[in-house]
């Protein structure tokens, strides 16, 4: 009885923080403060995901020219921003860490 217990609960809170977006969605007015601040929290959790996968190896902080990784993240970031073109940017940054990794 109480797996069915911790089941239903498990389904309730994953269901209902999917659901509220879109039973609310047109009956909320969101201020464009809020709006506009909204549109970086993509962006501001995808820098934090990239940071932390690309600077920290084992636990420790890893900025040094040996971690393929922030080789490879340094050339993609110079591909974005004089190609601003994301495939080449994706494909300039797994050609340079299969490659660092391969060296290194």
């Amino acid at each position: 009885m109480n797996e069915w217990i911790l089941i239903a609960g498990m389904a309730l809170l994953t269901f209902v923080p999917r659901y509220l977006p879109l039973a609310l969605a047109g009956r909320v007015h969101i201020p464009p403060l809020i709006a506009q601040a909204l549109r970086f929290v993509p962006i501001a959790v995808l820098s934090a995901i990239i940071a932390q996968t690309t600077l920290i190896r084992g636990g420790q902080l890893d900025s040094s020219l040996d971690n393929p990784y922030l080789i490879a993240a340094i050339a993609a970031a110079i591909t974005a921003f004089f190609s601003r073109h994301l495939f080449a940017t994706v494909a300039v940054g797994l050609l340079v860490y299969g490659v660092a990794r391969w060296i290194i």
